[in-house]
């Protein structure tokens, strides 16, 4: 694995990687093979140490395999993709040689300027096994449909639901009586669902089909009006001279989850190398300006009308600053140092460091509640509490009331802020974690990003709401230490 690669898995989504039930396979330009993660292990039978370093044309049969490279490199010459960021219907082959149905999707990253490639391979080979149950036995179908993982549905002619099992109602919500006789458009969202009779009817009349035989993904509506990704495959039968389509529906949402928390992770990584390139940049020049700032103003009359200028150009540059400082703690990747921390006194000692500041010496801060010893990491739960006590102090103008409470549940510790501010306006509560946004005059939008990244890091949560009355209420959840589990790891 190179090195980039490496670092990249060492990132917060490591975990997601390697506890993935789908395969995940991570090549470069030039289709070699970086990363290959437990689950690809079990799907195609090779270990990764066997197949780091390899071309991934090894996991594909023939004529697969012999056109993958032209492909690829065709793809990056002229930028015409096929299946970056398309699901589709793929044929892989294991180590022992077998062939089998996958689905893919493929997405794209640029990592340290490198072209990277990461392939989600979902294995099919149990639907197509229940596809051909269904065709070979007339017999056994109803006992097949019922006890199948995946939701099987059955309509006629004219788009009438006739069969639907126990994971079709499940998976939307109705029960088999409430879907049978209903057009299968129940189950479809707008557009779809205005065009499916049309479709079937052409399909019918002219025997054009798109769908028949072919996996692809597609969107369903469920009873509650919301929407899910699923992988659909779709087949013809003749009963009594009928002709039947059964429709096998695999949700794929907990896969498009895991693709969308990828795509975040690479963001914030991205994001973060920008942020320290920027702040490294920066911040020498800066300390310079204002050091000569400082040597004029010296020479100034107070009272002056340039003294006056100087000072503001020195806060200015001083927000600025802050801006770097920030920046530069963003772009750290977190590295924890779990320990035995006591919250209370940890509060307690951010409490009377954080009174010496300007900003938070009018107001008036309450500590009250037990906590158990929790397992974090001192020094970034303190630059947290410091984040947030300021974050209180400025929602109050400087002055209030701001109450910190800690909390113990069976196995978390838990501490409120509480101020008594205007609140956060409820069509913005949802950005309040996003990188540079803020609602400050002169604010980086980088403390409450920052201090989310370090909760996360130490297997924290923090959540922020506002009760109706007013003020806000920040929440960080922390793992309690195990200290028995402590004990027998030493």
């Amino acid at each position: 694995m190179s090195g980039t690669t490496h670092e990249a898995m060492e990132s917060p989504w490591r975990s997601i990687f390697q506890s993935a039930v789908d395969g995940i396979v991570v090549i470069d330009a030039w289709g070699v093979i970086e990363a290959f993660n437990p689950a690809a292990e079990r799907l195609f039978g090779y270990s990764q140490a066997e197949v780091l370093g390899q071309n991934v044309s090894i996991l594909m049969p023939p004529p697969y395999c012999d056109e993958h490279q032209r492909y690829l490199n065709r793809y990056l010459t002229e930028g015409s993709p096929r299946i970056i960021g398309i699901g589709r219907e793929v044929r892989g082959r294991r180590r022992d040689g077998t062939v089998f149905p996958v689905h893919l999707s493929v997405g794209e990253m640029v990592v340290d300027g490198q072209r990277k490639f990461t392939g989600i391979l979902h294995d099919l080979s149990g639907r197509v096994e229940l596809e051909e149950r269904l065709r070979s036995s007339e017999a056994r179908w109803r006992a097949v449909v019922e006890s199948a993982v995946d939701a099987i549905i059955v309509i006629d002619s004219h788009g009438r639901i006739e069969a639907f099992n126990p994971a079709a109602e499940r998976l939307f919500g109705y029960s088999e009586e409430e879907a049978v006789g209903q057009n299968i458009a129940l189950i479809m969202p707008s557009p779809h669902r205005e065009e499916h009779d049309r479709y079937l009817q052409r399909y019918l009349q002219e025997g054009h089909a798109r769908v028949i035989g072919v996996g692809r993904e597609v969107t369903a509506c469920r009873r509650d009006g919301t929407t899910l990704p699923l992988h659909l495959s779709v087949g013809e039968v003749v009963v009594d001279g009928e002709r039947k389509f059964v429709g096998i529906l695999h949700d794929l949402t907990a896969r498009k989850q895991m693709e969308r928390q990828l795509r975040e992770q690479e963001a914030l990584a991205r994001l973060g190398e920008m942020a320290a390139v920027l702040a490294h940049e920066i911040r020498n020049p800066l300390a310079g300006i204002r050091g000569a700032i400082q040597v004029i103003a010296s020479r100034l009359d107070a009272a002056s009308k340039e003294a006056v200028v100087t000072r503001e150009i020195i806060a200015r540059v001083d927000t600025l600053a802050e801006l770097v400082q920030d920046l530069l703690i963003f772009a750290r990747p977190p590295q924890p140092h779990s320990s035995p921390v006591d919250l209370h006194s940890l509060v307690e000692t951010t409490v009377e460091l954080m009174r010496q500041d300007p900003a938070v010496s009018g107001v008036v801060i309450h500590i009250d509640g037990v906590a158990r010893v929790a397992a974090a990491d001192a020094e970034l739960l303190k630059i947290v509490f410091q984040n947030l006590i300021i974050n209180s102090a400025h929602a109050m103008g400087g002055r209030g009331e701001l109450f910190i409470t800690l909390g113990v549940s069976e196995d978390r510790c838990s501490v409120a802020f509480a101020d008594r501010g205007p609140g956060i306006p409820a069509e913005i509560l949802d950005k309040i974690f996003t990188p540079f946004f803020t609602t400050k005059s002169r604010g980086t939008g980088l403390g409450l990003p920052t201090a989310k990244r370090l909760i996360e890091a130490q297997r924290g949560t923090i959540a922020i709401e506002c009760p109706p009355g007013g003020g806000t209420i920040v929440t960080v959840n922390l793992p309690v230490h195990d200290t028995a589990a402590a004990v027998a790891s030493a």
